[in-house]
């Protein structure tokens, strides 16, 4: 399965060239926080323009449902923008963030390079967004927490970063090329030279047999470069 680059961007058959054209978005190479707090309350103010232009329509249509749901899906953005807007400035050092999280005492950033955290998903050596603005909050309810800035903890770090959301988004990617490979594959167990393949009996089955599935998964992971859950490289970065 080929992929071609649209200002960038990988195309996936999980969205189309529109949707992956995203470059008109951001200044450099990644979007910035700051750049997705912008485009976001860009958005919510639209939505909730169509839902005010919606109420007095050309043709005698009564969209009453619609415009609620345009004013509520404009407030969710809007709450989203609100999130992004205080990443913004956690990231860039404005606000101060505790040094570890409250109750368990654990470091986080580079601090967490090397410990054995088990809980909440292991140490968190690159922090959520939630657990970001978690550690700005614990600073506002005890003034004297010892703290640091998102800079200065994430120090001597250079982190390519890719959300799980990409990396789910890749796997569905490979597990679809993964099931049209195998039909071209000819099957040693069932002896199929394509298609499906067939049980003893010779009934079709939609599932093939082991050694035809590995093979096909080997085949597609090295043309896409595929390795465990990641990729080996994220598209357009260096």
């Amino acid at each position: 399965m080929e992929r071609t680059l649209q200002n960038n961007h990988a195309v996936t058959p999980d969205e189309t060239a529109a949707e992956a054209d995203v470059a008109h978005l951001m200044a450099g190479k990644q979007i910035t926080l700051d750049e997705l707090a912008v485009e976001a309350a860009a958005m919510s103010l639209r939505l909730r323009q169509l839902a005010r232009a919606a109420e007095t329509p050309a043709t005698p249509v009564e969209l009453e449902p619609i415009i609620e749901s345009l004013r509520h899906q404009g407030r969710q953005l809007g709450e989203i923008e609100e999130q992004l807007a205080a990443l913004a400035r956690i990231v860039e050092g404005d606000v101060p963030l505790a040094k570890t999280f409250m109750g368990s005492k654990d470091p986080w950033g580079a601090a967490a390079r090397g410990s054995d955290r088990e809980d909440y998903g292991g140490p968190a050596v690159v922090p959520t967004g939630r657990q970001l603005l978690h550690l700005a909050h614990a600073v506002k309810l005890s003034p004297d927490t010892e703290t640091t800035t998102y800079p200065e903890a994430m120090g001597g770090m250079r982190v390519i970063w890719e959300s799980k959301a990409a990396q789910a988004r890749r796997r569905r990617e490979r597990d679809t090329a993964v099931a049209a490979e195998v039909l071209t594959l000819k099957c040693e167990t069932c002896e199929v030279s394509s298609g499906h393949c067939v049980t003893r009996n010779g009934r079709i089955s939609e599932r093939p047999h082991t050694k035809r599935q590995r093979e096909a998964e080997a085949t597609v992971d090295a043309r896409l470069g595929f390795l465990g859950d990641n990729p080996v490289a994220v598209p357009g970065v260096d």
